[in-house]
């Protein structure tokens, strides 16, 4: 006699367990994909880490309005009419993608995270080498007086000064961003934290730390908003209190002066750098990312065009894939609110200039082509 074998045999409940063992492995698969907002740590070694947020796939408006240049310029902006330095970020807000997602750091890389690379990697930053030098604040300036004709600027190149100590008149801080860095520098520092992370199996093929692109900047600026707003909380300045490090109402060290001309009407407690992440949750956007306004200006990756960012990496020479004007963004602790906003872009002199107002941020994304 034939026994029956138990339920399971039946073609019913024998497809319902295939498709489940063919749907496990997608579901893990699932799983295991990275979420907006997700953080990582990275260990740079001797207890020093850096963090990193996942920001996904997606598309965001890249540039301004001219509304938005007529603020800038305008009495709160601050910035100087009069110049082209506005048409830099294109004539109107253009539709921008960006196809991957990538890992940004929570906050500029620090001046603990840059001395962490510097000691283990031995490496001599632009501004140390000989004949080297930065551009920092004159601690003698006060105020911009005209000598023949020309203005006096409270910035001015310096040979001695660096990273180490960018001539603040007060001591550098492990939690402040690093400065003094130059394009060289920042890529350097990068390359050296992707061969720590790909020789300790924890670099995927394919991906690298590097500076982010424009694209990838403006859209982790934004904090995922479609909007096109002068600042990734909104359009109004005042609600930026609390949220950002610029020009305000902050006393020079060791002086009864503010910076001249228009800042913030509020106190932001820096007249100088500000810690990287002082401002908390309230100084972080939508992707979680902190002091993306303001703080120090951050470079990216891509060769200037004063015509405007692209979604692509944009190189000088697109066959030999060079780079000798970079572009930096986001204004920074000495700027006009008209200059911090999340569209502002300016063109660096060269791949080895570097200034007390100039820093970075790292992105973890795929390996972009190289010279």
């Amino acid at each position: 006699m034939k026994i029956q074998s138990p339920f399971f045999c039946r073609p019913f409940f024998c497809r319902l367990i295939l498709t489940a063992l063919l749907l496990m492995p997608l579901a893990a698969l699932h799983a295991a994909e990275p979420k907006t907002g997700d953080s990582k740590r990275l260990d740079l070694g001797d207890g020093v880490t850096l963090e990193a947020l996942y920001l996904p796939p997606g598309e965001f408006m890249m540039g301004s309005t001219p509304e938005e240049k007529a603020w800038a310029t305008g009495i709160e902006g601050g910035a100087q009419p009069g110049t082209n330095r506005e048409s830099f970020e294109g004539e109107q807000p253009r539709f921008t993608r960006v196809m991957h997602g990538c890992w940004m750091g929570r906050t500029e890389v620090s001046v603990g995270q840059f001395r962490r690379f510097a000691m283990e990697s031995k490496y001599v930053t632009d501004a140390e080498r000989p004949d080297g030098k930065t551009q920092v604040f004159d601690l003698e300036w006060d105020g911009y007086r005209r000598a023949g004709g020309k203005v006096i600027q409270p910035w001015k190149p310096m040979p001695g000064k660096s990273w180490r100590d960018p001539n603040w008149g007060f001591p550098n801080r492990d939690d402040f961003p690093v400065v003094c860095v130059s394009y060289n520098d920042m890529n350097a520092f990068c390359q050296w934290l992707t061969e720590r992370e790909r020789k300790a199996g924890r670099l995927p093929e394919g991906l690298e730390y590097r500076l982010p692109t424009e694209a990838e900047w403006e859209y982790g600026c934004r904090g995922g908003s479609k909007e096109s707003h002068y600042f990734w909380w909104g359009n109004d300045l005042e609600a930026g209190e609390g949220r950002l490090n610029i020009s305000a109402i902050d006393f020079l060290p060791g002086r009864t002066k503010t910076w001249p001309l228009g800042k913030a009407p509020w106190s932001d407690g820096f007249p100088f750098v500000s810690p990287v992440d002082h401002y908390g949750e309230k100084g972080r956007n939508g992707f979680g990312l902190a002091d993306m306004c303001g703080g120090v200006w951050e470079f990216v990756i891509d060769h200037f065009d004063p015509k405007g960012g692209h979604e692509e990496i944009h190189y000088e020479n697109a066959e030999k894939r060079t780079v000798s004007r970079p572009v930096c963004r986001g204004g920074n602790y000495f700027d006009v609110p008209g200059n911090a906003r999340c569209a502002v872009r300016l063109g660096i002199s060269s791949v080895t200039y570097s200034d007390s107002r100039d820093g970075f941020r790292i992105c973890l994304g795929p390996a972009v082509p190289r010279q």
